[in-house]
């Protein structure tokens, strides 16, 4: 006769050895996330989006506006070297950090990757009235946050160890259910950096 196990609720600050990265589109929850989980965990919290900001004086559509996208990627990229270079983190990234194929490598050779994955309805709810959103300033949104699905969606899937759905769970019960699936992931998926 088979037992059954049941395991207990994961408790805040359970240890969970090294790096934790989020990737998902914009809306997704990486940052809210982050936070939540990385006070649970009692690791520390960078959101590469806010160090980008913190470093440059201005905000993310600043940037664009003067850089265009392309000037954006390259101190992404940069910033994303270096955060994932440190120890037993909880990282946000931002939403298309995924589209170079060194931040890529970086994220999943140096943590565990999490996809937060949403429905493009779901995104377009959050994200409508921020306008700090320079790639959703157009005059069809929805049309705009779809096309980034489409390209983004494969390669968070192929970069990612863990995906979850955020649905419209609480932030609270999403980061316990996330923390739970941390802990159960393959052997070897959360090694110190």
């Amino acid at each position: 006769m088979q037992q059954l196990s049941i395991q207990p609720p994961p408790q805040p600050g359970e240890p969970l050895a090294g790096s934790i990265f989020l990737v998902g589109m914009m809306g997704a929850g990486k940052t809210s996330v982050g936070r939540v989980l990385a006070k649970r965990l009692d690791k520390v919290f960078h959101d590469s989006d806010q160090v980008i900001e913190e470093r440059t004086g201005v905000k993310i559509p600043v940037i664009f506006e003067i850089e265009g996208e392309a000037g954006f990627r390259n101190r992404e990229s940069a910033v994303i070297d270096e955060l994932t270079a440190l120890s037993d983190i909880v990282l946000a990234t931002g939403g298309g950090a995924i589209l170079s194929d060194s931040n890529r490598a970086r994220l999943k050779s140096r943590g565990t990757v999490v996809y937060l994955r949403a429905t493009v309805r779901d995104l377009l709810n959050r994200t409508r009235h921020d306008r700090n959103r320079p790639l959703l300033q157009t005059a069809d949104p929805r049309a705009r946050l779809a096309e980034l699905y489409e390209i983004r969606d494969p390669l968070y899937r192929d970069t990612a160890h863990v995906i979850i759905e955020t649905g419209s769970q609480s932030l609270t019960s999403l980061v316990s259910r996330l923390h739970q699936m941390l802990l159960e992931a393959p052997s070897g998926t959360l090694e110190p950096n």
